[in-house]
């Protein structure tokens, strides 16, 4: 539905170690960074593109990723505390908003709320 996202982090060396571990259970890779920006997503294909940008402080985001099924979600939630995440919801079932829905939610090292659900 989206092209890409942008997020101003704080830290890009901690933003990007969080969301490569997070995020490598559903697939995603580190494809083109530098010292002032890094971009996530599917190999030769980075949708989420974080920016160092000293200082920021935004009212946090929330961004959801796409899982292929229960277990990425819960290896996305572990992979993402393991690098320094904290717990905003752990993985199970959200039947208040759908029966099927299944997600897990993690606070980023910038205080965005991100999620990976198997719907």
């Amino acid at each position: 539905m989206y092209d890409h996202i942008g997020l101003k982090v704080k830290d890009l060396a901690a933003s990007k170690r969080f969301y490569e571990a997070a995020l490598a259970p559903l697939g995603h890779v580190l494809g083109s960074h530098d010292d002032t920006y890094a971009g996530l997503g599917p190999a030769g294909a980075p949708a989420l593109w974080l920016y160092a940008t000293p200082g920021a402080q935004g009212p946090g985001t929330h961004v959801a990723f796409c899982a292929a099924n229960h277990e990425a979600v819960d290896a996305f939630y572990k992979a993402g505390l393991k690098a320094g995440a904290k717990d905003n919801g752990g993985p199970g079932p959200r039947p208040d908003y759908s029966p099927s829905y299944y997600a897990a939610f993690l606070i980023d090292p910038d205080g965005n709320n991100v999620e990976a659900v198997c719907p």
